[in-house]
C-alpha cells in the first residue's frame, strides 16, 4: 500500500511501535515525501513483532529492523540501576527511563545502517520521553536530524484526538485492531509496565482491577508464598535458587545466564502480586503526572541488594553512594543518561559494589518481600562482626591486637556532645538576654 514519490526529502528512521500512532505517523511521513526505515527494538514487552512488520511493510516503510536488545538491557543498564539502588522520588524504580538509552542506541545504529537523514519518534510534546530520546539522538550522532510529529502544529492540529487518527487510519488503508480500547496507555518492557492518561489523569480514581497486566492481585496470590535465596556478586545477581521447589537458575553457577536469572525474578513477583505502585510524580518538564507501575523482578532484587549491603558495605561508602545514586536517578530520569556525568555516577557506583557479594533468603507472599536472612560469600567482605555486636559479653575481641571495650565509648560520646554543649550554652544566654531586655533590665 505504499505510496509512489517522484522525490524524496529524505531517508527517515521511525521508532515504530505498530500501534495507532506511530503507524499513522509512518503514513504521514510517507505523504510527506520521506522514504521511512522502521525500527523496533524487542526490549521484553509483550508484542507480536512479526505482525508489527507486516503492517509497517504494508503502510509503506522501505524496511522494517527488529533489534533484540534484551540481554543487553539487562547487563547493561538493569543491574548497574539495581547496584545504585536507582528509584525516583523513593518510589518508581525507573522501567520507562532505563530504557530509553538501549532503544535510541539501537535506532541510531540502524540509522547509520541506513543512510538515514532524519530519526523520528511517537513521543507526546508533554512528556519525558521526547526528552530522553532525542538526547540520546544527538549525544550518539550530533549531527543527527529529528522529526517529532507531536510537536509539529502541522501534525498535531490535524490529527487533535484519537478519532482524527481513526479517520486517517481509514482513509489510508491502515489496519486497526477492533477491540474496545483500554482507557489509559501503557508503555512496556522487561523491567516494568507502566500506565498512564485517559482515566488515570485523575489522581482519585482507583485503577480498575483489570488493568493490572503483569502481576496477580496481591490478594489473589498464594497465601503460602516461595522461599528464595539470591546469589549476589559484586553487587550482581547471578543466581536464584526456589528453595520450595528446588528450581535454579542458572542451573549451573558457572554458566552466567543475566537475562534468564532477571527473567525468573520476573516469573517469581508476578505470580506472588509483587511490584505495583501508584504515585503521582514529577515531571521533567514541569508538570505533575499520575502513573502506575508494575516492576515485579526489580523490586524483589532491590531489596534483596538493598539487605546485602547493610552487612557488606562500610557505612561512609554507603552514605556516599547513595548521594550518587539520588542524582543518577534523577539523571536516568530526566534523559542525561548518556553525559559525562551520569557515565562518572556509574563508574563510582560499580566501584563502590567491590565487597557486595553473598546471598539474602527472601519470603515472596502477596505484594511482599520479606528477608530471612542473608550471608557474605566471603569472611572478608563482611563487614559483620557478632562478637563485637554482641550484647552479651563486655569485651569482645575482633581480630588480633584489637578489641571493643564499652569504657572507650565514654570518650567518644564527650567529643561528640561538645559541639552540643556550646550550642545549647550559647542558645541559654541569648535566651537569659532576651529575658531581662522583655523585663526592662538589660543583662551587662
Amino acid at each position: 500500500m505504499s505510496t509512489t514519490q517522484t522525490h524524496t526529502k529524505g531517508r527517515v528512521c521511525l521508532a515504530y511501535s505498530g500501534g495507532l500512532d506511530t503507524s499513522c505517523i509512518l503514513a504521514w511521513l510517507i505523504d510527506e515525501g520521506y522514504q521511512v526505515i522502521a525500527f523496533m527494538a524487542n526490549i521484553g514487552q509483550e508484542e507480536d513483532f512479526e505482525a508489527a512488520r507486516v503492517k509497517a511493510l504494508a503502510i509503506g516503510a522501505v524496511s522494517v529492523h527488529i533489534v533484540d536488545v534484551r540481554s543487553q538491557f539487562v547487563s547493561e543498564i538493569v543491574y548497574p540501576a539495581i547496584q545504585a539502588n536507582a528509584s525516583y522520588e523513593n518510589d518508581y524504580l525507573l522501567g520507562t527511563s532505563l530504557a530509553r538509552p538501549l532503544i535510541t542506541s539501537a535506532q541510531i545504529a540502524v540509522a547509520a545502517e541506513e543512510h538515514c537523514d532524519y530519526v523520528s519518534h511517537g513521543c507526546t510534546g508533554k512528556g519525558n520521553d521526547q526528552i530522553r530520546f532525542e538526547l540520546g539522538y544527538y549525544a550518539l550522532n550530533p549531527e543527527i536530524k529529528v522529526i517529532a510529529p507531536w510537536r509539529n502544529p502541522v501534525f498535531y492540529q490535524r490529527f487533535a484526538g484519537r478519532q482524527a487518527l481513526l479517520a486517517y487510519a481509514a482513509e489510508r488503508g491502515i489496519p486497526v485492531v477492533q477491540t474496545a480500547a483500554k482507557p489509559w496507555s501503557t508503555d512496556e518492557n522487561l523491567y516494568h509496565i507502566s500506565y498512564e492518561a485517559g482515566i488515570l489523569e485523575d489522581p482519585d480514581v482507583t485503577p480498575p482491577k483489570d488493568m493490572w497486566k503483569l502481576t496477580v492481585d496481591p490478594a489473589d496470590a498464594p497465601i503460602k508464598g516461595e522461599r528464595i535465596a539470591v546469589d549476589f556478586v559484586a553487587g550482581i545477581p547471578v543466581q536464584v535458587h526456589n528453595l520450595d521447589d528446588g528450581t535454579k537458575v542458572p542451573a549451573d553457577a558457572s554458566k552466567p545466564d543475566p537475562l534468564a536469572v532477571f527473567t525468573y525474578f520476573n516469573t517469581l513477583g508476578r505470580r506472588n502480586g509483587i511490584g505495583r505502585i501508584d504515585i503521582v510524580e514529577n515531571r521533567f518538564i514541569g508538570l505533575k503526572s499520575r502513573g502506575c507501575y508494575e516492576t515485579p523482578g526489580g523490586t524483589i532484587l532491590v531489596a534483596a541488594h538493598k539487605d546485602l549491603e547493610g552487612l557488606t558495605m562500610d557505612r561512609e561508602v554507603r552514605k556516599l553512594r547513595d548521594e550518587i545514586s539520588l542524582k543518577f536517578a534523577h539523571s536516568l530520569y530526566n534523559g542525561m543518561y548518556y553525559t559525562p556525568e551520569t557515565q562518572l555516577m556509574l563508574s563510582l557506583i560499580q566501584n563502590s559494589q567491590r565487597g557486595v557479594s553473598g546471598t539474602v533468603r527472601l519470603h515472596l507472599r502477596q505484594g511482599c518481600v520479606t528477608v530471612l536472612g542473608r550471608k557474605a560469600l566471603h569472611p572478608k567482605t563482611c563487614l559483620y562482626n557478632a562478637e563485637l555486636a554482641s550484647m552479651d559479653t563486655s569485651l569482645s575481641e575482633a581480630g588480633a591486637g584489637w578489641s571493643f571495650d564499652p569504657h572507650d565509648s565514654e570518650g567518644f560520646i564527650k567529643i561528640l556532645a561538645m559541639r552540643v554543649r556550646l550550642w545549647s550554652a550559647q542558645n541559654s544566654a541569648d535566651a537569659a538576654v532576651a529575658s531581662a531586655a522583655a523585663a526592662g533590665h538589660p543583662k551587662k
